[in-house]
């Protein structure tokens, strides 16, 4: 090779290397902002309202934490058909708008008993965690009372109001 190609080389070589740190430069700096803004939002959210169960019973003594991991897992259990018939119905409802031949009046009622059964799911959730909340001692009560300010949990994890609201970010 000769030495202007050299030359040509070395200075593609030095651009290139440029760029890629740029670049880097570029990639933390932006994730420094992110998890900034992120620490930010975890600090701004009253009682950590947004915490999952796990995170609110991982500090819980592990006795304690058993018999709320218990309590909760037998209450979801056993709401667990009115969400499924929620569920259901809704499905039933998309399908009836579908349909060839499209009846509101049924819609509007598959809705309707959807709406129900997914508040009477939600109703037997929030009871039992106020009666388990009253075996709690007062500092455990304050660690898991932001369960009670979730509206319903979608998969994935967010949360969603109910299904005819419009999902929050």
């Amino acid at each position: 090779m000769s030495a202007r190609g050299l030359k040509i080389a070395l200075v593609a070589l030095v651009l290139v290397n440029v760029f890629a740190l740029a670049a880097l430069g570029t990639t933390l700096v932006q994730l420094n902002r992110v998890e900034t803004r992120l620490e930010a939002e975890v600090e701004a959210r009253p009682n950590g309202e947004r915490r999952s169960p796990r995170r609110m019973m991982r500090d819980l003594d592990p006795e304690v934490r058993d018999l709320v991991g218990e309590a909760l897992r037998a209450s979801a259990l056993a709401a667990r058909p009115d969400f499924e018939e929620a569920r259901r119905l809704r499905r039933e409802a998309v399908e009836a708008v579908a349909a060839e031949r499209f009846d509101a009046a049924a819609v509007a009622d598959l809705l309707e008993r959807s709406r129900a059964a997914e508040l009477r799911g939600r109703k037997r959730l929030e009871d039992d965690s106020l009666a388990l909340m009253a075996t709690l001692e007062p500092a455990d009560r304050a660690r898991l009372a932001p369960m009670l300010a979730r509206s319903g949990r979608g998969r994935g994890g967010r949360d969603r109001g109910p299904p005819d609201a419009p999902q929050a970010d």
